[in-house]
């Protein structure tokens, strides 16, 4: 009987062991390296920097892809399911940053909807990176290049404009009155 409990307590440990990472990968913590490579000091900074760098890993996928497969069979079964995973993945991993950049740019309407285009702008250029039927090599190549534009443009229209906001007023401590 205590064999049979030490047994399920080292396969209880194991399989936490092997979740957590997982679960780690997920999480937003400022300075990841993963999710955000170059500028990972601010919840915005990791997330503007976020959205060109995993947007790269999943065109690098779908371009494996392509060289493996061929334009026209790339998504045919189970060839695009590398490309698919990393398109469900990278949008876990934006997640915590892009609400951390929501946070902190809160002050400015601006930023806040030069955010949420921006992150549509994101997923839409994630969605377009599968080849459209007659496409050209070349033109399949501008087009998904053609984001990069669109992802500098719209963050340096949301630090403009995070910069000229008014700063939020601090709150004041709450005291306890003191009953007599």
């Amino acid at each position: 009987m205590a064999f049979l409990v030490r047994a399920l307590v080292v396969a209880a440990a194991l399989g936490a062991l092997a979740a957590a990472p997982a679960a780690v990968a997920q999480k937003f913590q400022p300075g990841s390296n993963y999710i955000c490579p170059n500028h990972s000091d601010t919840g915005l900074d990791c997330y503007l920097d976020a959205v060109a760098h995993l947007y790269t890993m999943c065109r690098h996928i779908k371009s494996i892809e392509i060289i493996e497969f061929g334009y026209e069979k790339a998504q045919e079964g189970v060839n695009g399911a590398k490309s698919e995973y990393c398109v469900d993945k990278q949008k876990l991993n934006i997640t915590r940053p892009y609400q951390a950049a929501l946070h902190e740019a809160t002050p400015s309407k601006d930023a806040i909807n030069g955010l949420r285009t921006l992150q549509e702008l994101w997923l839409q250029a994630l969605a377009g990176l599968t080849w459209k039927p007659g496409e050209s090599d070349e033109d399949y190549k501008l087009r998904v290049a053609r984001p990069y534009n669109a992802f500098v443009q719209w963050g340096d229209a949301v630090r403009t404009a995070v910069a000229q906001s008014p700063k939020a007023p601090a709150t004041p401590a709450k005291t306890k009155a003191k009953a007599n």
